[in-house]
């Protein structure tokens, strides 16, 4: 088989374009989370706490001695914190998912299996030949 045959089959199967449907809307949602975050949760919590924009927040380090013309170290612990309120909604998001699904295989494992077949002509056969040889004394 060649090089270009077993890559071909290993890119069709149903696992790799699964996991390359997963990570292109993983990303789609994780820009509507990053804007969710960005542009709803923080505006109103930031106004509740004195109009504060909290990808502004930030400590600025002093200018290193030894370097004066370098740029200021800059701690920007504002845009950690929306990165941290974006990944718990991300991970609330998946616990969810995982719960629903978790719970979609429970119901299915509880379900009692489809009514065994009636049994064939043959099996009937034996079935009455069996009783009737436990019929006798």
């Amino acid at each position: 088989m060649s090089l270009l045959s077993e890559f071909r089959e290993f890119a069709v199967k149903g696992n790799v374009v699964d996991l390359a449907v997963g990570v292109i809307i993983g990303g789609a949602f994780g820009k509507i989370v990053t804007s969710l975050v960005d542009q709803v949760v923080m505006p109103p919590i930031g106004w509740l706490i004195g109009g504060i924009d909290f990808a502004d927040l930030k400590i600025t380090l002093p200018v290193n001695p030894t370097n004066p013309q370098g740029a200021p170290a800059v701690i920007e612990y504002g845009a950690f914190i929306n990165v941290l309120i974006q990944f718990v909604i991300v991970a609330f998001v998946i616990f969810m998912m995982v719960k629903l699904i978790n719970k979609l295989r429970r119901q299915q494992a509880a379900e009692p299996d489809a009514a065994p077949a009636a049994p064939t002509a043959t099996e009937q056969l034996l079935i009455e030949i069996r009783d009737e040889l436990k019929a006798r004394p």
